[in-house]
């Protein structure tokens, strides 16, 4: 610690994350933090002080408490050489930077692909359309997500993470495989088209969508495998691994821009969609377009899964052991407990405010996102009837979804610097809100808007999938750059059993969670009304609805996010001064003002 006069600057040991700047008077320390943002230091602060992540310098100093608890005494760290920063950023958080980028941007060209692929297989299917939908995610997509969190569960007691990582991605990539040059072209022997095509027979039109399941059984798989790699690789894979590695102050700074390189992913992935959909077009007569198209695909995805296992490799060998991690993902002391079983972690879990209303985040987008997309993509069906054409529209789709969320994760950095983590946080349901209104709007008042509609030159079908189509991009790209930032930094403060449990509960059961009770609602309100197009002023009240509880829950996380925030800084300051009071309050420019005052002292 330094001192002149009034003015003091101090930092914490190695390993420790917040430091503080500020002024002593009258007992009281006076700092200054952008809210929801944990304390760090940065010298030759006036008598308010902003705080900023604590890099590497020079010399470390730290503040104990003597036998007098009022005395601050410094104690000098081991002298190490300055490290070089770029844009005042250290080599070692640049490199965590690049690596996480590439590891993302890797992840989502898989997924934009094994996305629109696993959709154009089972709409396009015989027998099958976008009513088999809601059936797959209720009936087979939820159960196998459960499935899955149990065996994760399970695996992370006993395994260490580099291991854990490795034994559950190189499965996806060898199922992938295996589908494209052994499954697809066997799929005239193992699917019981005739034996399904007689009980449908029987049993009548209704039951065609759980028939269609079991016909296509292997697309079904395929479906939910790629479902699986969105919640699996994407949310808990590289965000747990993002999250034990990054510290709050380089989270808030990186998080946004991660989606950078992956949503130029998008756009790359889209266009080759776009590129092997013209190759099947351009084939001649007789010849299996989508068996050619398929091993292109999963051949791009073998070998970005590859890189995906080689980056991390290289990010655990050279990288961490030079990094500074996180206090929370470091070891700690305590005191030795049995590991709890998967009702006792999810009975854990729920007992825990902060932990439901950010899976009450997750749960609400799956629903919402889910409760349009069934109907938008049955009329994409019904304008694009050939799967060429139809993948060829997905693909574009995917290309445009990548450019606008380019341009929102630039936005964003913007505005989590100006507006904070709540304003943040509330975008995503808001863009859900209006763009929802316009697409229920079109679908029930389309007779009415149809002369309209055709003095633009379109029918009201195309129309509506051009309307569901910019509703699905502007929410998707609303998610990626800041409902995911916002959500991953909400894990940061939590300690490492909470993290670990409560992100596979919440990203691997409750996102198919959401979307299964969007598709379960459609179910009921399919069967209770008798039609998609009946029960469509009532999916749009459902929708409305689960937006405002989504809302609510959103300032509900941003208070608490605020208080852990508060109580860490407490935590930090105590051990150095003895017992230690905040007092706060939300200044301007989203910025928390307050003081840290000892107890002894604050009269």
């Amino acid at each position: 610690m330094t001192r002149s006069s009034n003015a003091w600057t101090s930092k914490p040991a190695a390993g420790s994350r917040f430091a503080a700047s500020g002024s002593r008077r009258g007992g009281k320390i006076l700092w200054k933090t952008p809210t929801s943002t944990p304390l760090s230091s940065r010298k030759n602060e006036t008598s308010v002080g902003r705080v900023s992540e604590v890099g590497s310098q020079a010399r470390a100093w730290k503040l104990s408490a003597t036998g007098n608890k009022n005395a601050i005494v410094k104690a000098a760290a081991a002298d190490e050489p300055e490290e070089k920063k770029i844009f005042g950023m250290s080599m070692i958080s640049i490199g965590k930077f690049v690596s996480l980028a590439f590891m993302f941007f890797c992840i989502l060209f898989n997924y934009t692909i094994l996305r629109d692929t696993k959709d154009v297989l089972v709409v396009t299917a015989p027998g099958s359309g976008a009513e088999i939908i809601p059936f797959l995610k209720t009936w087979l997509n939820l159960p196998l997500a459960f499935g899955f969190m149990w065996l994760y569960s399970k695996l992370s007691n006993v395994m260490s993470p580099q291991r854990l990582f490795y034994t559950i991605i190189f499965p996806f990539l060898a199922f992938f495989t295996s589908f494209a040059f052994v499954i697809y072209p066997l799929k005239d022997f193992i699917h019981p088209y005739g034996a399904m095509d007689a009980v449908l027979q029987v049993v009548g039109q209704r039951f065609s969508a759980p028939l269609a399941i079991i016909s296509n059984w292997s697309f079904c798989l395929f479906y939910v495998a790629s479902e699986l790699w969105g919640s699996v690789v994407v949310s808990v894979l590289f965000w747990g691994f993002a999250n034990q590695i990054c510290t709050v102050d380089e989270a808030k700074q990186f998080y946004p821009l991660f989606g950078l390189g992956a949503n130029v992913a998008l756009i790359f992935s889209g266009r080759a969609v776009k590129y092997f959909s013209q190759i099947r077009a351009n084939l001649p007569p007789g010849v299996d377009g989508w068996a050619l198209s398929l091993k292109g695909m999963m051949s791009l995805v073998l070998g970005f899964g590859l890189l995906i296992a080689l980056n991390y490799f290289l990010v655990n060998k050279f990288l961490l052991p030079r990094a500074k991690l996180p206090t929370s993902a470091k070891p700690k002391t305590k005191k030795k407990k049995s590991n709890m079983s998967v009702p006792e972690s999810l009975k854990f879990l729920a007992g825990q405010k902060y932990i439901r209303d950010l899976a009450t985040l997750v749960v609400a987008y799956g629903i919402s996102i889910n409760l349009v997309e069934v109907t938008w993509k049955s009329k994409i069906k019904a304008q694009f009837p050939n799967p060429n054409d139809y993948s060829a529209f997905m693909g574009d789709f995917s290309t445009y979804t990548g450019i606008v969320t380019f341009t929102m994760m630039l936005v964003s950095r913007f505005i989590f610097r100006k507006f904070g983590w709540g304003t943040a946080a509330l975008i995503t349901p808001i863009v859900l809100f209006v763009t929802g209104i316009a697409f229920f709007s079109l679908v029930l008042f389309s007779e009415a808007l149809t002369p309209s509609i055709a003095a633009l030159g379109m029918t009201p079908l195309f129309a509506a999938v051009l309307v569901g189509a910019a509703q699905n991009i502007f929410s998707k790209s609303s998610k990626y750059s800041l409902f995911d930032p916002c959500k991953e930094m909400a894990y940061i403060p939590l300690d490492q059993e909470t993290k670990v449990k409560g992100k596979a509960a919440i990203d691997v059961v409750c996102n198919p969670l959401g979307k299964s009770g969007g598709a379960l609602i459609q179910q009921f309100l399919i069967l209770g009304f008798g039609s998609l197009s009946a029960s469509t002023p009532y999916l749009a009240v459902f929708l409305f609805g689960i937006i405002a509880l989504w809302i609510k829950a959103s300032l509900s996380l941003n208070e608490q996010f605020t208080e852990v925030t508060k109580e860490e800084i407490k935590s930090e300051m105590a051990e150095s001064e003895g017992e230690v009071k905040i007092e706060s309050k939300v200044g301007e420019g989203g910025f928390v003002d307050g003081e840290v005052v000892p107890k002894d002292k604050e009269n």
